[in-house]
């Protein structure tokens, strides 16, 4: 891609898509084409085929998606296979459709069988069962890669496909009851540490394995890829390295600043016991993460205190003292 280049971010106020659209214009793109829900419904079929043979888009970066957490997934598991097969189907179609010239496809992590062999290699994918708790969402991405591939086999199509490990930073969501791990942990602790509660209640056994990309690094390697890499072939992009749950829960609370004590609800789900992908394919590329997890949960951290957390004011002026 180059600086002129017509470059459609979409769900560009997502986490992920947020820091892509921050990453282009710091690398100076100045053509960036962004729709928000009321503009533009990517479930709509008629109207998405209608942006893209209106806007001459050349480049897609594919980021918008429903997700959200164990919970959320359990609750709403019809919404998130419908939304996703939506969205995805319609845009990828609608760009090859209309002569896009390459899309970048986000997968995750959870797409992969639960007991994987760790670390886990791109060519695992599909060869063995779901993790259950996550399996509307990931049955629904994967048929997007399927796609992606599909497309580029039958029509030539330049679509490439980069999973995800757990992303966290500015942008995310930290409701506890709807938000990924690390985010509802910084609320739950961030909550506790203004009430003056004395423990801090964590779903499962703390045990499983999680690695975590910031954001920022995440956009970085997007706009990599989008430069350097044209395999049908999926590629992983994370740190290279995992932590505990436990471990990552005693991080936050040190990152927060709350003294209480932590305790396992043991009736609740892990998900997968360890989710560590393998990122030689990525690194062979010449990418590398830039931010340390400790860094990254700091910045996190600053950014819920300025615009998510509840009495900001307040939470600011104690975080200071």
């Amino acid at each position: 891609m180059d600086r002129n280049s017509r470059i459609f971010v979409a769900g560009h106020r997502g986490l992920v898509g947020s820091a892509i659209l921050r990453r282009l214009t710091e690398a100076g793109h100045t053509d960036l084409v962004i729709r928000d829900r009321s503009q533009l419904d990517l479930t709509d079929q008629a109207a998405v085929r209608a942006f893209f043979d209106r806007e001459g888009i050349e480049h897609v970066i594919l980021a918008a998606a429903k997700v959200g957490g164990i919970l959320a997934n359990d609750r709403f598991g019809g919404d998130f296979i419908r939304d996703n097969l939506l969205i995805q189907s319609n845009v990828i179609d609608a760009a090859w459709r209309a002569g896009v010239k390459k899309l970048l496809f986000l997968g995750s992590s959870c797409l992969y069988p639960k007991h994987a062999e760790q670390p886990i290699k791109e060519e695992a994918l599909l060869s063995g069962p779901m993790e259950p708790s996550n399996k509307p969402y990931a049955v629904a991405k994967i048929a997007g890669i399927t796609m992606c591939q599909a497309y580029r086999r039958q029509y030539g199509f330049n679509a490439i496909c980069a999973m995800p490990s757990n992303l966290y930073g500015p942008g995310d969501h930290f409701d506890p009851e709807t938000s990924h791990a690390l985010p509802g942990m910084i609320r739950r602790f961030h909550d506790a540490k203004l009430a003056g509660d004395q423990t801090v209640t964590l779903w499962g056994t703390g045990t499983p394995r999680r690695e975590f990309l910031y954001v920022d690094d995440m956009a970085d390697a997007c706009l990599h890829l989008m430069d350097r890499y044209e395999s049908e072939e999926i590629i992983n992009v994370g740190p290279g390295d995992d932590i505990a749950i436990a471990d990552l829960a005693a991080l936050i609370r040190d990152t927060v600043g709350y003294t209480g004590t932590l305790t396992h609800d043991l009736s609740k789900p892990d998900g997968h016991p360890r989710k560590l992908m393998d990122v030689s394919r990525l690194f062979a590329t010449g990418w590398r993460p830039k931010v340390s997890l400790q860094e990254g949960l700091r910045r996190t951290y600053d950014w819920f205190l300025e615009n998510a957390a509840p009495n900001r004011r307040q939470a600011s002026k104690q975080a200071a003292e």
